[in-house]
């Protein structure tokens, strides 16, 4: 749409702002905009006040990097988890993902992404030094690598394996029912289970 379809430039820039989302397209913003424009007033200042809130006071774990309401996160703190697995991930959607198949007892790791230089990401990009200084304390008996089945994790799996080798800890993959190619929060919670519990060795 052109500025000459819209009759408001505050509804354009709104359309504008909703667009630049990803997976939102301006046709979708269209109309997002207008849902919040028939909302009565109340409503739409307890959105934005989610919104500006989410983003100023939203914090991260100290110890696993996911998105918490608190310095720790709510896995990292409870008790009955198995504190000695960790499972590495590469964003907070694979987190969720793992959570809803109610197959997996450890903590996790969340490195912020996976190496990918055609989008110049590196390891020094990731939350990799955080993760060795967890090994290197000790306590840590099995790394699990749930990253996506794609070139980037598969490259960022075996950086991590060929850096962390050195202790003496068991490294394992997430089995191959997840098809090469798949981001994790877009497998199924049965697959992505069974892909926990089967896990293998990692080596190379």
């Amino acid at each position: 749409m052109s500025l000459a379809e819209y009759p408001s430039r505050l509804l354009e820039s709104a359309v504008n702002e909703f667009a630049s989302l990803p997976g939102i397209g301006r046709k979708t913003a269209f109309r997002l905009v207008m849902n919040l424009l028939r909302r009565d007033a109340e409503e739409v200042r307890k959105f934005g006040e989610t919104i500006i809130r989410l983003h100023n006071e939203i914090r991260y774990c100290t110890i696993c990097n996911n998105i918490s309401d608190t310095e720790i996160c709510t896995i990292c703190s409870d008790e009955k988890r198995d504190h000695s697995q960790v499972c590495v991930v590469e964003n907070i959607q694979d987190v969720i993902a793992i959570e809803n198949t109610r197959q997996y007892k450890g903590v996790y790791h969340v490195l912020g992404g996976i190496i990918s230089p055609v989008d110049g990401i590196g390891p020094s990009d990731l939350k990799i030094d955080s993760l060795e200084e967890k090994i290197r304390k000790g306590g840590i008996r099995e790394i699990i690598f749930a990253l996506s089945t794609t070139i980037e994790g598969d490259t960022t799996n075996f950086y991590l394996y060929k850096r962390l080798s050195k202790y003496d800890v068991l490294f394992t993959a997430l089995a191959r029912g997840v098809a090469v190619g798949d981001e994790l929060e877009y497998t199924d919670e049965i697959t992505l289970g069974r892909a926990i519990n089967n896990r293998n060795p990692y080596h190379q």
